[in-house]
């Protein structure tokens, strides 16, 4: 998903060249290193959901990785993560040999530091995935944090994978401090893997009118050069919602696998500075 604008970064990122097409930490943008380090998985070709106005910029940044192969849907309005992850499971379902694709749904503009265990939760996390589990990735978290979302993890399921008991908003300082120490908490990521039907299947039970919308903009799909066009009337009429607020704070097929892989949504200057080489000073230029 490259579809944010990054406002919290303002001016380093822009409305015009948001965080997710910046480099922070070397020579690639996030969101090439996100498709990057996706190679070990040996999985088909990633689908990119942007806005319309960056769709040369994301052809552009995939062509230089060799990752361009008409893999790149266009949202003509912003709808949120919900309606932008059902275009992509509409979307796989119509265009891969798999019958019913796993999907990793993975943010453009996180950055992970330790991409063995990212990829060992990723592998960990697909026994439940093909199960027809809906599984999200909670980052272990190092400190009482308020600038992120909360999964209460519930009993066991297996070995490094529980029930989801609970997502709770971002909380007050006291609270985190509390979720922390508890050790039953983790930070939401936003990351999720799960197959494409499971996810439609419960969009359509749990909040039909995006799912309905959703199947209607891709009724008519217009292919463009790289580009992926769905209707846009159609898209227009789709309510925006959060994947978190449609689907996953109501199923009951929810699993949290805890991830540790030094994960930043470089949602701050402060998280940035976090994750940037520092001078002797402790300045980051």
């Amino acid at each position: 998903m490259a579809g944010g604008i990054g406002s919290r970064l303002w001016p380093l990122s822009r409305e015009e060249h948001p965080k997710q097409f910046l480099s922070v930490d070397g020579e690639l943008s996030m969101l090439q290193n996100t498709i990057k380090r996706l190679t070990p998985l040996l999985a088909g070709e990633p689908l990119v959901i942007c806005n319309d106005s960056h769709r040369f910029l994301v052809a552009e940044q995939l062509r230089a990785i060799n990752k361009l192969a008409n893999n790149i849907i266009l949202e003509p309005v912003g709808r949120n993560t919900a309606p932008a992850i059902a275009l992509a499971a509409f979307c796989s379902l119509q265009n891969v040999v798999d019958e019913d694709p796993l999907l990793l749904v993975l943010a453009a503009d996180h950055v992970i530091r330790d991409e063995k265990v990212f990829l060992k939760a990723i592998n960990h996390a697909e026994f439940f995935a093909t199960q027809g589990k809906l599984v999200t990735f909670g980052i272990v978290p190092t400190q009482a944090e308020t600038g992120y979302g909360y999964i209460c993890r519930g009993e066991a399921i297996g070995e490094d994978a529980f029930s989801v008991a609970e997502f709770v908003e971002k909380p007050d300082f006291d609270t985190a401090c509390h979720y922390v120490e508890s050790e039953k908490y983790y930070w939401n990521s936003g990351m999720f893997l799960f197959r494409a039907s499971s996810y439609l299947q419960e969009l359509k039970d749990l909040s039909p009118d995006i799912y309905q919308a959703c199947e209607n903009a891709v009724g008519s799909i217009n292919p463009d050069l790289d580009f992926i066009r769905i209707d846009k009337e159609a898209f227009a009429m789709c309510p925006s919602d959060s994947i978190d607020y449609a689907v996953m704070e109501h199923t009951r097929h929810a699993v949290v696998v805890p991830m540790n892989a030094g994960w930043s949504d470089v949602g701050s200057w402060s998280s940035l500075w976090d994750i940037s080489k520092k001078d002797p000073q402790r300045n980051v230029l």
